[in-house]
């Protein structure tokens, strides 16, 4: 029979780490599309932590978070799996934003603008940055292998590890030294985001802040990184 303290600790543990779900769902949430919303993860993420304070046998201290983060990480996918968050016309949009930047680079010499896109695409420039806020959760797709077909679940891969962030899947893959002069030549503004998010681990609203801008322009402005440095890499 569980006791009154027992009780009373489940629920201070659970008031305790309800950050640590927010923090994860919010650092979750800039690889997925805008049809996932961070209330949903952050359900998903509680029901983990639950979980792991019903099954941790140890020290309610640093290892415990470290347990909970993988239960609540896990929890958190389990949920994207079964809603089958990924549809095929975002891929569809990411390709035909790359293979208008491709032309426009090959074309102009230079990294083109926003504008440049825009119109490259007949889109206004409203519209172009829609479209960026649409295809976020599948820009990081084909950094390993750059196929069409996964062996694995994608999200698996992309989100199963604490710091398996798109960094470290190219480190793995000994693209270090591509990745860093890729990011290197990304204008000012992209550069500053890059490395807030996977150097700081600072989340969209965060970097909004610094930057004087909404949440909503910070995940436009990240997913044109990506599409960038998906192109860098490919050509090289």
């Amino acid at each position: 029979m569980q006791t009154t303290t027992a009780v009373v600790d489940k629920e201070r543990f659970l008031v305790e780490f309800t950050p640590l779900v927010k923090r994860i769902a919010h650092h979750m949430m800039i690889k997925l599309p805008a049809s996932v919303e961070v209330d949903d993860l952050i359900q998903a993420g509680m029901i983990g932590l639950l979980d792991a304070i019903n099954r941790y046998e140890g020290t309610y201290g640093r290892q415990f978070e470290s347990y909970a983060a993988q239960r609540i990480r896990g929890s958190i996918l389990d949920e994207l799996r079964e809603s089958d968050w990924l549809p095929r016309s975002l891929r569809k949009k990411m390709r035909q934003i790359e293979i208008a930047m491709r032309a426009l680079e090959q074309r102009l010499g230079c990294p083109p603008s926003e504008q440049e896109l825009a119109a490259e695409l007949n889109m206004s420039l409203e519209e172009y940055h829609e479209a960026l806020h649409e295809v976020r959760g599948c820009q990081l797709i084909y950094y390993e292998d750059y196929q069409e077909d996964d062996e694995d679940h994608f999200l698996d891969r992309l989100c199963g590890d604490t710091d398996n962030t798109p960094l470290d899947i190219l480190l793995d893959k000994n693209l270090r030294e591509s990745l860093i002069a890729a990011i290197d030549n990304l204008p000012q503004r992209e550069k500053l985001v890059m490395g807030l998010h996977y150097e700081q681990e600072m989340n969209l609203r965060e970097i909004g802040e610094i930057l004087g801008v909404s949440e909503s322009r910070v995940c436009q402005i990240h997913a044109q990184a990506i599409v960038r440095l998906r192109l860098r890499l490919r050509n090289q």
